[in-house]
């Protein structure tokens, strides 16, 4: 896997290559102080990943973001805590703040590489064939799975698909979140952003910016917030 550091400042990206130079798992391809230098430079090159400031001059990361073609996977890093909900809505792998603890580094790393495997390999084939009140069957290979409801944990969108997060595994398909939120029945299953359905019955802890299943910490959207406080707490706590 390749990557590519985009930031102003000189010290945070000495920080970062050194930070990311002690993983064998990760090779970087160049440095860059903007946006438009970074995105000449991926017309000619295919990178895997892009370790992203957000406030530089000319365009910003999050500008810069949205001209990114689908296959390109983000790892925001800055300063700034409240841009964190619209990384997400960017469908960002990770978002880190300076500065970067090591050990969070490599957590994003790893998410990142594995997101970057199912995505190449034959799982996005995997389509949703049919679902009854309890389960889904999932095609994979030329096999069907079946995906039982109170396995799943929570269900992420990933660029056109969509990663159902299982107590045994993850398995990645061809569907929009919407799509797959429908289908699934059951008042357990809560849609808490842009990006995340999650399953209230796996739900570990939450606050009012995030909710945290196992080592998974999810964003909750504004625009959700509050059905999933009615929801979740049956109307007993209140987002504030």
């Amino acid at each position: 896997m390749n990557c590519i550091i985009v930031d102003d400042e000189p010290l945070a990206r000495a920080e970062m290559r050194s930070l990311i130079s002690e993983t064998s798992k990760i090779d970087i391809l160049g440095e860059f102080s903007n946006a438009p230098s970074a995105l000449d430079f991926l017309k000619d090159n295919n990178v895997d990943l892009i370790f992203l400031d957000i406030e530089m001059p000319m365009v910003t990361g999050l500008e810069f973001a949205e001209m990114l073609p689908k296959k390109s996977l983000i790892i925001f890093t800055t300063a700034y805590s409240q841009y964190a909900l619209k990384s997400y809505e960017l469908e960002a792998v990770d978002y880190l703040l300076k500065p970067i603890d090591p050990q969070r580094l490599e957590k994003a790393i790893n998410k990142a590489i594995l997101y970057t495997e199912l995505l190449s390999n034959n799982t996005i084939k995997n389509t949703v064939e049919s679902n009854t009140a309890d389960f889904l069957f999932i095609k994979a290979d030329r096999r069907f799975y079946k995906i039982g409801f109170s396995d799943i944990k929570f269900i992420e969108g990933l660029k056109d698909y969509v990663v159902i997060h299982t107590r045994q595994q993850k398995l990645i398909t061809a569907m929009n979140l919407k799509t797959i939120h429908q289908r699934i029945s059951g008042e357990n299953f809560i849609r808490v952003s842009k990006s995340y359905v999650v399953n209230a019955d796996y739900i570990d802890s939450f606050d009012n910016h995030n909710i945290y299943i196992e080592e998974a910490e999810i964003p909750i959207g504004e625009v959700y917030k509050a059905e999933f406080f009615t929801k979740y707490t049956d109307g007993l706590l209140g987002a504030d």
